[in-house]
């Protein structure tokens, strides 16, 4: 027997699946990229203006100084678009669309956790060291390491699940104000993560510093490009 309505209600459904795979679609960021989103992702790094500024904005989080401790200044996320954009920003003179593409077809589609650590009164270039057995009771003093950074732990989530990175570098930031010389000032560490790994969807980065304090910042993926 047939029931009336029914072919109704399954059209219904099936018009309601489709509005919401579309609509996930729209909210997925990039990835990957058509040429098009390449060449348009190159052309808006090149801009140097206020667009691309506020663009890189949307990326990024900005940190308060903590009262004691190292300081995390920065947490950024960038998607495999806003990478492009961001290349192409530091490479103004003689590069091209098309190097950009070639760029991006190398590095692959990763999301990208940038994190800026800046030394402190409280977390400076010189550190205490423990006593040895030749010193005694007493504790010296030595120069932080550049390398610093691999005491800290970051980490990246998504519904209460960690996402394993693909690779972790850092570099040192120095104090160039001394005269050329410069003493450290910080560093700049970069977490690479599989874009196939990483959902459009609310996403927690987490920095752990050496004493056990815990800085996050959350980024929504399906607002961003």
């Amino acid at each position: 027997m047939r029931i009336p309505g029914r072919t109704a209600v399954r059209a219904s459904a099936a018009f309601l699946a489709s509005v919401c795979l579309i609509s996930q679609a729209l909210l997925a960021y990039d990835a990957p990229l058509e040429s098009r989103s390449v060449r348009e992702a190159y052309f808006l790094g090149q801009r140097n203006d206020e667009k691309l500024a506020k663009f890189l904005e949307s990326y990024r989080k900005h940190l308060p100084l903590p009262e004691k401790g190292p300081y995390i200044s920065e947490i950024e996320l960038l998607t495999p678009y806003a990478q492009v954009v961001d290349v192409s920003r530091q490479r103004t003179t003689g590069y091209s669309a098309q190097q950009a593409e070639e760029d991006y077809k190398k590095r692959g589609d990763t999301i990208q956790l940038r994190v800026r650590i800046e030394l402190t009164p409280t977390y400076g270039e010189v550190e205490s060291s423990p006593p040895t057995k030749d010193s005694g009771a007493k504790r010296g003093v030595a120069l932080r390491p550049e390398d610093f950074w691999k005491d800290f732990q970051f980490r990246l989530s998504q519904g209460g699940e960690t996402i394993e990175p693909l690779n972790i570098y850092g570099e040192p930031i120095f104090n160039l104000s001394r005269g050329g010389s410069g003493g450290l000032a910080g560093a700049q560490v970069w977490v690479e993560y599989d874009a196939r790994d990483v959902g459009s969807s609310e996403a927690v980065a987490e920095v752990v510093t050496p004493d056990g304090v815990k800085i996050a910042a959350k980024f929504d993926l399906a607002k961003l490009r």
